[in-house]
């Protein structure tokens, strides 16, 4: 599975249709992820919790894979998704087929 069949639609559609702000969004991720203190792999389970928390499942199977090669485990993955459910409530859990799938695909 190649890199952009995990993207979803809509930031397939920001690639190819705004090239300009894209470039300027990504270079802001690289930014921010360079200025945190957490190691590569805690900083992609935190990501995930915040997908999660926030519905935006599109960007789950991306981000699960990224996670993965990072060496998150599958138990690692299930534990990010769920970090939010006290606080985010049981939306979370519409997470959790879409990550594992994610993870279990290869």
């Amino acid at each position: 599975m190649n890199e952009k069949s995990l993207m979803s639609n809509a930031f397939q559609t920001f690639i190819k249709e705004a090239p300009d702000q894209q470039k300027i969004w990504m270079e802001t991720v690289q930014k921010l992820g360079g200025a945190s203190k957490l190691d590569d792999k805690t900083e992609a389970l935190s990501y995930l919790a915040v997908l999660a928390a926030l519905r935006l499942e599109g960007g789950l199977p991306f981000h699960v894979k990224h996670a993965k090669e990072l060496g998150a485990t599958r138990e690692e993955i299930i534990s990010a998704i769920l970090v939010g459910l006290p606080a985010a409530g049981n939306a979370v859990i519409q997470a959790l087929p879409i990550a594992l799938q994610a993870f279990d695909s290869e």
